[in-house]
């Protein structure tokens, strides 16, 4: 972890929202690698990736549907990213991309795993690092209880 205890969230300009987009990432010369979009806002995006890129470094983002993005390392957690876009993304866009990806029970299922799993590296973190998994870790559990209940299926219990 590349960043004090500050809470990524408390300085976002707009609100995220979860949905499930696989994505790659292009950092430099470096070779693309797979990373999975598991929220994003006209501003950035989290992603989940394993490749380890550091805070401040400027990266290529391919979204099907979308330009590439030129995005800003904002954050650097454990396998999780926050991400910035050096060009925010048009409402117009933002709202297609949200039309076209809706999430399912099978986005629901991750948004679940990446709360247990958040939750669980939370309680093994160092002290800089409890503060973005705890609140990554709550984001997703609220995301699934919220997409949850708009399909239609009961909460599960943690």
């Amino acid at each position: 972890m590349t960043k004090p205890a500050e809470v990524p969230g408390e300085r976002r300009r707009a609100e995220r929202t979860a949905l499930r987009l696989n994505a790659m990432m292009r950092d430099g010369n470096k070779s693309r690698v797979k990373a999975r979009v598991i929220d994003i806002s006209t501003h950035g995006c989290r992603i989940e990736c394993t490749s380890v890129v550091s805070e401040d470094a400027w990266i290529w983002l391919s979204i099907s549907g979308l330009e590439n993005q030129y995005c800003r390392v904002v954050w650097h957690c454990q396998e999780f990213t926050g991400l910035e876009f050096a060009k925010p993304l048009s409402d117009a866009v933002f709202e297609r991309l949200l039309v076209d990806e809706q999430i399912g029970e099978s986005g629901i299922n991750d948004l679940r795993k990446i709360a247990s799993r958040t939750h669980w590296l939370a309680r093994q973190a160092s002290d800089n690092d409890i503060a973005i998994l705890a609140d990554l870790s709550r984001k997703c559990a609220e995301e699934a209880v919220v997409e949850g209940l708009r399909l239609g299926q009961t909460p599960k219990k943690r």
